[in-house]
């Protein structure tokens, strides 16, 4: 029966599954009849269906989600240029800082999900810890963006910016250290438990999927409430609406579809593409939503165009 905390039916049926990376090494120190390692696995660990590593029996790696990375981080780039460029606009630093965050998290899921190192590999782990660490601090920064448009205090200041950050550097210090502790096990405190295939760890589920989707709620929460209730207005509603269909569905493509497309290309594609499009969509449209609440900051420094 899976429990909470199992990775195990995350790590068997949906390929290109990120966190995987973290428990393989353990797997195979402590009992390798439990796996049978290969520098040609894919990731996931005893995968149903995987992208095996890059050079084995033709393997291009996981090359869909590797182009989509490649495409999105210009585009992020763009974003965060237009950003730093309304310098009047409401949040405009800690917005920006949110995708500064995103945009770091692309070229690791290149690394981390692109077959293309080796599995169980020191390297590996370390960039799969520094990848948990960005997405955990991801979700923390979006959190803290949704605090800031209360305006409890005003935004860009000290007394805004130095609690944003702490609140973000603690977040990714936490995911990276209890993944470099669970994929190189420094203790035994985080150690997978019993039975070892399950891949067990409570901490890692809950910095890596109920963190993240708690943050995503309270984001939406908070926003429509300010854009409703105090904003008064409906637009941008929409936006943080759509914005929020378009992350479900792309988690629902890489979860539901990625085995499907993995077996339906003969292991040369999965859904991981799909979730990477469609969560770079997601913050084109905060972008939009953001925009459409601070349209008219666009120059009100009269100095703007100037400095």
């Amino acid at each position: 029966m899976t429990r909470f905390g199992d990775f195990r039916p995350l790590c068997t049926n949906t390929p290109s599954y990120t966190w995987c990376n973290i428990f393989y090494k353990h797997l195979v120190d402590i009992d390798s009849s439990v796996l049978s390692p290969s520098t040609s696995d894919p990731v996931g660990i005893n995968p149903k269906c995987g992208i095996p590593r890059v050079g084995y029996e033709g393997s291009i790696s996981n090359i869909a989600n590797i182009i989509a990375c490649g495409i999105s981080i210009p585009f992020v780039v763009g974003l965060i240029y237009i950003v730093s460029r309304r310098k009047a606009a409401v949040g405009r630093v800690e917005l920006r800082a949110l995708f500064i965050i995103y945009l770091l998290t692309l070229p690791f899921q290149l690394l981390t999900t692109g077959s293309l190192l080796e599995q169980g590999s020191t390297a590996l782990i370390v960039l799969t810890a520094i990848h948990a660490g960005l997405v955990v601090a991801l979700f923390s920064a979006l959190l803290a963006n949704a605090v800031v448009a209360t305006q409890v205090v005003e935004d860009g200041t000290m007394a805004s910016i130095v609690p944003f950050s702490v609140f973000t550097v603690i977040s990714f210090v936490a995911g990276l250290y209890v993944s470099l502790d669970i994929g190189l096990g420094f203790t035994d405190t985080l150690a997978p438990g019993n039975p070892q295939e399950d891949l067990h760890s409570i901490a890692l589920f809950i910095l890596t999927s109920v963190w993240p989707a708690a943050c995503a709620v309270l984001f939406l929460i908070l926003m429509i409430y300010i854009v409703l209730g105090v904003l008064k207005e409906v637009r941008p509603v929409w936006f943080y609406v759509v914005s929020a269909a378009v992350f479900v569905l792309g988690q629902l493509a890489w979860f539901l579809l990625g085995k499907v497309i993995c077996r339906g290309s003969d292991q040369k594609v999965d859904g991981r593409f799909i979730g990477t499009v469609l969560e770079t969509a997601t913050v084109g449209l905060l972008y939009l939503a953001w925009k459409s609440i601070t349209e008219e900051s666009w120059d009100e420094d009269p100095y703007y165009g100037y400095s």
